[in-house]
């Protein structure tokens, strides 16, 4: 029987958490996908899923006419678009999935458009865990042509994907949705630690406060993590939340905006750093409060 002919290539620089579940999930939907990714590890593991490992971006941006990089620092956005840029092929559409300032999302779009590519603003909500189920929102922004052209691929890793206009507007959107995350996730945490001191058992707060007006995404995503008190399969590192958290206070700080209920869960994020919990995922600002209420559960 005849192979599957694939619907086209994809790129993607960046085989992380989420990277890699878009990876797998493109793959499994019939396109071909070369990867890379700075972790050796990261990158033989994606390759048994299917995904074709690049030596470098360069071999990537040679391949594929469509990229996306989903990447954890500005550092590593700078390297990736400078490779590219010295590309001087066809156009090359780009779409950054991660999540960082407007600064360096217009330092990249600017050098890109400079070496006749084109770098469309989307930013994705949802955790590690729900790219895995393609339960993703996208939150694209620029080039109206493009995000069109993009969007067939789009969904194949995620339920919805949105074009909001002008370039920027994206990641303006993502500030929006992640202020609510971080808020939610501690509120979630601060919950079960009332519940527990009050000799609650977790897994029927779990199962109690779904079912109740007091719900939400963050709560079904985190509560069963925080309910077993086991953090290590992250969705979402500690350590790397501290990027998201910064860039969202120094946004709100530049518009003059108050945002006093974000600003209140600022030190238990950093509480939790401070307690070595910065691989883990963010839902153990739970074990944090905990401590400051003085409990002690044992861990899964």
């Amino acid at each position: 029987m005849a192979a599957a002919r694939k619907k086209g290539i994809a790129g993607i620089v960046g085989l992380g958490i989420m990277g890699g579940a878009i990876a797998r999930n493109l793959v499994s939907a019939g396109w071909q996908v070369v990867g890379h990714d700075v972790d050796p590890a990261r990158c033989s593991e994606l390759g048994k899923a299917g995904v074709e490992i690049a030596a470098d971006v360069e071999e990537i941006c040679a391949r594929a006419p469509v990229i996306l990089t989903s990447l954890p620092h500005p550092e590593a956005l700078q390297a990736t678009v400078e490779v590219l840029s010295m590309s001087r092929g066809p156009k090359r559409i780009v779409a950054d999935l991660s999540t960082f300032s407007l600064e360096d999302k217009g330092w990249a779009a600017q050098v890109l458009h400079e070496a006749g590519h084109v770098l469309l603003d989307c930013p994705i909500s949802g955790t590690g865990a729900q790219a895995k189920t393609r339960d993703l929102v996208i939150y694209a922004s620029g080039d109206t042509a493009s995000i069109a052209a993009v969007k067939p691929m789009f969904l194949d890793f995620a339920r919805e994907a949105h074009d909001l206009g002008a370039f920027g507007k994206g990641t303006k959107m993502k500030f929006v949705a992640n202020l609510l995350v971080a808020i939610h996730n501690v509120a979630a945490a601060e919950a079960f630690a009332l519940g527990i001191k009050a000799g609650l058992d977790p897994e029927m707060i779990l199962a109690l406060v779904k079912s109740g007006a007091g719900n939400s995404r963050v709560f079904e995503l985190r509560g069963p993590m925080m309910a077993k008190n086991d953090y290590r399969d992250a969705t979402m590192k500690i350590s790397v939340w501290q990027k998201d958290m910064a860039i969202i206070g120094e946004f709100a700080k530049d518009l003059e905006c108050r945002t006093p209920l974000f600003d209140a869960t600022t030190p238990i994020y950093e509480a939790a750093m401070a307690q070595g919990l910065g691989a883990q995922d963010t839902a153990a600002v739970c074990a944090v409060l905990e401590k400051m209420a003085g409990i002690k559960r044992k861990h899964s």
